[in-house]
C-alpha cells in the first residue's frame, strides 16, 4: 500500500517536470520577465533601505527606478558612441587585415607547416567555386533572403521585449515583497523552516556572486581597454570591453582578448615590442583578477569549479537558448546550496553509517522574524497580521 510520503514525492516530482516543461516551451516569452525579475531582485534591497528611513514603498520604488534608468542612460550615452566609432574603425581595418593575412600570415604558414592555404583565400578561386556551384549557391541565397524577409516578426518581438523590460522591472520592484510572500504561502508548512533557510542562503550566495562578478567584469574590461589604448592599439577599447564582457565564462575573456589583440597588433604594428606590451596588459589583468578582484569582489560565493560553470552555461544555452544562458549561473548557485545541504544531511544520516543527529537539521527560523515578515505582508495587503504563535509548524524557543 502506497504511503502518504510516497504520494507526496510523486506529486512533487510531477510538479517539477511540469514546471520544467513549461519553462522549455515558453522560453522565448520568458526572457524579458527573467531580466526584469533580476532588476527587481537587485533593486529591492535599496527600496527596503529607503523604506526603513521613513519613505513609502511607492516613493522608494520611484527613486530606485529613476536611479537605475539614469545609470543605464548614462552608460548608453558614454559607451555607445565610443563603441560605434570603434566598430567603424574595425570595418575600415578589415582590408588591412586581409592584406596582412595574404602577404605575411599565409606565407609563414606555408614555410613553417608546408601548408599552402593561399588558393583557398584567393578571390579568383572563390569566384570559380561559387560559379561551379551556382545553382546550390542560388538556393542558399534564396533561403537566406527568405529567412531575412520572414524575420520581421522576430525583429518586432525583440523590440517589444526591450520595451517591456522597464515596465516589468517597475512592477517587480513595487510588488517584490508581496510576490515573495505569496510564494512563501504556497510552501507546505512542514517544509517551511528548511525552505526558508535554503532560500536565505541561496539569496546570499547568488547576490554576492552576481554583484561581485559584474564588478569583476567591469574592472577587467576597464583594465584591458585602458591598457590596450595606452599601448597604442586602434581597436583597444573595443577589444578590451568585449574581453571584459565575456569574462563571466572562466578564461574565455582572456582567450578572446589575447587572440584579437595579438592579431590587431601584428597587423597594425608588426613588431615584437608592441606584441610584448599587449601580452603584458593581459598578464596584468589576469594577475589582478586571480589575486585581487575575484578574491575581494566574488570570493568563494558560489563554490563552483570553472569546468562546472562552463558546463552550466553551455547546458542552459542548449536546453533553453538565451534564457538558459541567463538562468545558468543563478540555477547553478541554488543547486550548489541544495547539494551542500543534501551532503550535510547525508553524512549525518543512518544511511551513511553515522548516528542520527537531531541537531544536523537546519535551525528553525526565528519566530520573531517570521512574524515581522507576516506583518509586512499584511500591511501591504491590508489584512490582519498572523502571529508566529498561530503557526503550528513553528515551536516557541
Amino acid at each position: 500500500m502506497t504511503s502518504t510520503a510516497e504520494v507526496r514525492r510523486r506529486q512533487w516530482f510531477i510538479a517539477i517536470l511540469v514546471a520544467c516543461a513549461l519553462v522549455w516551451l515558453l522560453a522565448p516569452v520568458l526572457t524579458p520577465f527573467v531580466i526584469s525579475a533580476l532588476f527587481g531582485w537587485l533593486g529591492d534591497p535599496l527600496v527596503d533601505r529607503l523604506e526603513a528611513r521613513g519613505r513609502s514603498r511607492h516613493t522608494a520604488v520611484l527613486i530606485v527606478f529613476a536611479v537605475m534608468l539614469g545609470a543605464l542612460a548614462l552608460v548608453m550615452l558614454v559607451l555607445v558612441p565610443m563603441l560605434w566609432e570603434q566598430l567603424q574603425h574595425l570595418f575600415d581595418w578589415l582590408p588591412q587585415l586581409a592584406s596582412w593575412a595574404t602577404g605575411v600570415l599565409l606565407p609563414w604558414i606555408k614555410l613553417r607547416f608546408r601548408l599552402d592555404l593561399a588558393p583557398y583565400v584567393d578571390p579568383g578561386y572563390v569566384f570559380g567555386l561559387v560559379r561551379s556551384h551556382w545553382e546550390e549557391a542560388g538556393g542558399i541565397a534564396a533561403a537566406v533572403l527568405g529567412r531575412v524577409t520572414a524575420s520581421g516578426k522576430l525583429v518586432f518581438g525583440l523590440v517589444a521585449n526591450v520595451a517591456l523590460v522597464p515596465v516589468l522591472s517597475f512592477y517587480f520592484l513595487r510588488d517584490w515583497d508581496v510576490m515573495i510572500a505569496r510564494i512563501r504561502e504556497l510552501v507546505p508548512r512542514p517544509m517551511l523552516p528548511t525552505v526558508t533557510q535554503l532560500a536565505r542562503e541561496s539569496d546570499e550566495v547568488l547576490g554576492g556572486f552576481l554583484r561581485g562578478q559584474f564588478s569583476v567584469m567591469l574592472a577587467l574590461g576597464s583594465v584591458y581597454a585602458i591598457g590596450l589604448w595606452a599601448v597604442g592599439l586602434d581597436l583597444g577599447l573595443l577589444i578590451g570591453f568585449v574581453a571584459g564582457l565575456v569574462s563571466f565564462v572562466p578564461y574565455l575573456g582572456a582567450f578572446v582578448g589575447v587572440t584579437a589583440a595579438v592579431i590587431a597588433t601584428l597587423v597594425q604594428h608588426g613588431d615584437l615590442m608592441h606584441l610584448a606590451l599587449v601580452l603584458g596588459v593581459f598578464a596584468l589583468g589576469q594577475t589582478l583578477e586571480s589575486f585581487l578582484l575575484t578574491p575581494w569582489l566574488v570570493g568563494d560565493r558560489i563554490g563552483m569549479h570553472p569546468v562546472a560553470v562552463i558546463f552550466a552555461i553551455m547546458a542552459g544555452g542548449q536546453l533553453f537558448g538565451f534564457l538558459g544562458v541567463l538562468l545558468a549561473l543563478p540555477v547553478a548557485a541554488v543547486l550548489m546550496v541544495m547539494l551542500r545541504y543534501a551532503h550535510h544531511r547525508y553524512t549525518r544520516s543512518g544511511l551513511y553509517g553515522a548516528q542520527p543527529d537531531p541537531a544536523s537539521a537546519l535551525p528553525l527560523p526565528d519566530p520573531g522574524a517570521m512574524e515581522a515578515m507576516d506583518a509586512a505582508t499584511a500591511r501591504d495587503e491590508g489584512a490582519p497580521a498572523r502571529r508566529a504563535s498561530d503557526d503550528p509548524t513553528i515551536s516557541p524557543p
